[in-house]
C-alpha cells in the first residue's frame, strides 16, 4: 500500500485496536467463569505467540541470541502484569477494571524518571493529581475504604507502567514484531508454570464451545491483531492522535461492559471514570492537539 493510503487506515486501526482491547474485559470476565487464571493465559500468550510468528515471515532472519533474554524480561513483566489485572477482574466489574488499569499511563513517566533520571514534567504532576482524583472516586466506597479487585487492578497498573519502560529499554536496535514474539512466548511460560503448580488443567472446559470462543477472541483478536492494529497505526500517525485513540481503551470497555455485561455505573463513578480520561490524555499528549488548533485559528 502506497504512504497515502496507509496513513488514511491508520486512525481506523487504531480505534479497532482501542475497541477490541476495551471489548475484552467483559469477555474475560466470562472465560474466567470457566477457566482458571494462569491456564487461560497460558493459552491466550502461547496462541498469541503462534500466530504472531507466522506473520513475522521473513522478519525472522533478523533473529539474534539476544532476543531470548529481552523476551524474558519484558515477557515477565507483562505476565505478571495481566497476571494481577485477571485475578482483580473477577473480584470487581469490568467497567471499574478498564477504567483503573489505564492509570498505567499516568505512572510511566514517574517509572522512567526512576530508571532514566528524566524528570516529570507540569503535565505529568497535573495528570497524576487528576488521576488520584479519578480513582478515589471510582474505587472508594462509603467507608473510604477499597475492594480487593481494585486494589489488584491498581497494582497490575504499575506492572503495566513497569512493561512500558522495560520494553523502552531493551527494545532499540531490535524488530518490535519478533521482540514481541518472545514476549507473548515467554509470558505464555510463565503461566503455564504458575498453572501447573497453582491450578488443575481445564481440560473439560475447553470442550465446550461457550468457553473456546472467548478464548479463541482473546487469543486472536485481543492479542494478535490488536497487536498489530496498534503498531502499523502508530508507525502512521502521530504520537498525540495515537495516544488520545488508544485510551479509549477503557471509554471502550465501559460501554461494553454497561451494554453487554450489565455492569451499572453511578455519577460517582462516571465522574471518575472522566477524571481518569482526562489524566491520560493530559499525561499522553500534554495536550498538544489544543495548542495546534489554537495556532491555526491565529
Amino acid at each position: 500500500m502506497n504512504e497515502k493510503r496507509m496513513r488514511r487506515l491508520a486512525k481506523p486501526m487504531l480505534f479497532l485496536a482501542a475497541f477490541i482491547w476495551g471489548s475484552s474485559f467483559f469477555i474475560m470476565k466470562d472465560a474466567l467463569d470457566a477457566l482458571p487464571v494462569q491456564y487461560l493465559l497460558a493459552i491466550r500468550f502461547t496462541a498469541g505467540a503462534a500466530l504472531l510468528g507466522l506473520v513475522c515471515g521473513r522478519k525472522w532472519r533478523r533473529f539474534t541470541p539476544d532476543y531470548l533474554w529481552r523476551g524474558a524480561i519484558i515477557g515477565g513483566m507483562l505476565y505478571l502484569a495481566y497476571s494481577i489485572q485477571t485475578y482483580g477482574l473477577a473480584l470487581t466489574t469490568p467497567s471499574k477494571n478498564a477504567f483503573l488499569t489505564a492509570v498505567y499511563c499516568v505512572l510511566v513517566p514517574f517509572l522512567y524518571w526512576a530508571f532514566a533520571r528524566v524528570r516529570p514534567d507540569r503535565y505529568n504532576v497535573t495528570a497524576a493529581v487528576l488521576c488520584v482524583a479519578g480513582v478515589g472516586l471510582v474505587s472508594l466506597t462509603g467507608e473510604l475504604s477499597v475492594n480487593p479487585g481494585d486494589a489488584l487492578t491498581l497494582v497490575c497498573a504499575i506492572f503495566y507502567a513497569m512493561h512500558i519502560v522495560a520494553v523502552a529499554k531493551v527494545s532499540p536496535g531490535k524488530d518490535i514484531y519478533l521482540l514481541t514474539v518472545f514476549q507473548f512466548a515467554f509470558a505464555g511460560l510463565y503461566a503455564w508454570t504458575g498453572g501447573a503448580v497453582t491450578e488443575t488443567f481445564p481440560a473439560q472446559a475447553l470442550t465446550r464451545p461457550e468457553v473456546l470462543l472467548p478464548l479463541a477472541y482473546l487469543a486472536v483478536m485481543a492479542t494478535t491483531v490488536a497487536l498489530l492494529f496498534q503498531n502499523v497505526g502508530q508507525v502512521w500517525s502521530d504520537p498525540a492522535s495515537a495516544s488520545v485513540i488508544l485510551s479509549l481503551e477503557s471509554v471502550f470497555g465501559v460501554l461494553c461492559s454497561v451494554l453487554f455485561a450489565g455492569d451499572r455505573v453511578s455519577g460517582r463513578m462516571l465522574a471518575g471514570f472522566g477524571l481518569i480520561f482526562v489524566a491520560v490524555v493530559c499525561s499522553e499528549t500534554k495536550f498538544s492537539f489544543l495548542r495546534r488548533g489554537e495556532r491555526k485559528i491565529s
